[in-house]
């Protein structure tokens, strides 16, 4: 294990943090939806690591995926037992350091984790949204982050950096303020979702859906989804992992026994695994706002969005210097759309790097430490703040 591995511990993490909020949109000011509808007021759940220099030129922004949130790193508390979900990245002296770079992360619109979405309460009923929540999209996502931005007084963000959704919502900053974005990392991302993609979600989203508990959404005041949406967490805990990863964590061993239970138990050690990750799941996140996030995620597509089709002429607008990062195993978003966004991105003359990392891993393998993937982002931050 390298050095930087065995000392990237609470040590040197960013500390105690506070999630902070921000309101606005508010009635009759309400933001535009590309669906048409309108949302308002709208509330921010986000958190800032570092500090803003003088210049506010060194502020990075940090989009996460599906069920991420806004505690992208640090502890809420001294007894905090897990920090924030990228703190092997974000910290002082590690791949985005906080002694150098001023960090936001904040959680998307659609979500559960403090940010206005489908449990939110909605002012005009005083009762939870449910379906009653307007659909929205990643490039809505990204809108109600610009003005978060400008709240905070920054008109450029050094770079924008996120994987999966996160890494959609990267390509989205890039095409729709390319005056804002002067760098941007899209981790194990694509341009659009495959069918194969659409179909895991599909699936996911039709387990809650059939749950009797869902109830079209309105399971707020009686029994949730919980076996819907455990089962929907299961599907998609399969897609984040990959082949290899399963032979080497399970294989086909046995959860505590010696035989087969010859009844419908978890016999086998990923059983078990996939059971736990569903009923962890559900304790946290909420049933519609999965249906939502999948929903604008299939729904992206940046080809068509910005240049009819075509991924040349969808960047076409974009200034940015990029780092495209994928994962061997990822077979969720492959190498190969990684490689179609960078040669879009060439063809359009822009500044870009590529690497591919060999990883075992899967489509979460950006989540785990790696030093290769720190020092490269590390590297590349620097570059950017110093030619900025």
């Amino acid at each position: 294990m390298s050095e930087y591995i065995e000392h990237d511990a609470r040590g040197i993490s960013v500390g105690l943090v506070e999630k902070k909020t921000y309101t606005f949109a508010e009635p009759p000011h309400e933001m535009q939806l590309e669906s048409g509808a309108r949302l308002g007021p709208i509330t921010l759940a986000y958190e800032t690591y570092g500090e803003l220099n003088p210049l506010k030129n060194n502020a990075v922004l940090v989009l996460h995926a599906l069920t991420g949130d806004s505690h992208a790193a640090g502890y809420y508390a001294d007894s905090d037992q897990k920090p924030g979900w990228w703190d092997i990245m974000i910290g002082p002296g590690k791949g985005i350091d906080t002694e150098k770079f001023f960090v936001i992360c904040s959680n998307i619109i659609g979500s559960c984790m403090g940010s206005t979405g489908p449990c939110t309460i909605n002012p005009r009923t005083v009762e939870p949204y449910g379906l009653d929540y307007p659909v929205v999209t990643i490039g809505d996502m990204v809108t109600a982050q610009k003005a978060l931005i400008d709240h905070l007084g920054i008109e450029k963000l050094m770079c924008v950096v996120g994987g999966s959704i996160g890494g959609m919502q990267v390509l989205e900053w890039c095409a729709r303020y390319p005056q804002v974005v002067v760098s941007a990392i899209p981790l194990a991302s694509t341009t659009r979702h495959s069918a194969l993609a659409i179909a895991f979600n599909e699936v996911a989203r039709q387990a809650i859906m059939a749950d009797p508990n869902w109830n079209k959404g309105n399971y707020h005041k009686d029994a949730k989804p919980e076996t819907g949406l455990a089962v929907a967490r299961m599907i998609g805990h399969i897609t984040y992992l990959s082949d290899e990863a399963m032979r080497l964590k399970f294989g086909r061993r046995l959860q505590d026994k010696s035989d087969f239970s010859f009844n419908f138990d978890a016999d086998f050690q990923v059983e078990s695994y996939l059971r736990y990750q569903g009923k962890k799941f559900v304790e946290r996140f909420d049933a519609n706002s999965f249906l939502y996030i999948t929903k604008a995620a299939d729904y992206y597509d940046f080809e068509q969005l910005h240049g009819g089709g075509s991924a040349v002429k969808a960047f076409s607008k974009t200034r940015a210097k990029f780092l495209v990062i994928s994962f061997t195993s990822d077979w969720l978003y492959p190498t190969y759309q990684s490689r179609e966004i960078v040669k879009a991105l060439k063809k359009n003359g822009l500044d870009v790097s590529f690497c591919e990392i060999e990883a075992d891993w899967g489509h979460d393998a950006f989540l785990l430490p790696n030093e290769r993937l720190s020092a490269m982002i590390r590297g590349f931050l620097e570059r950017v703040y110093h030619e900025c």
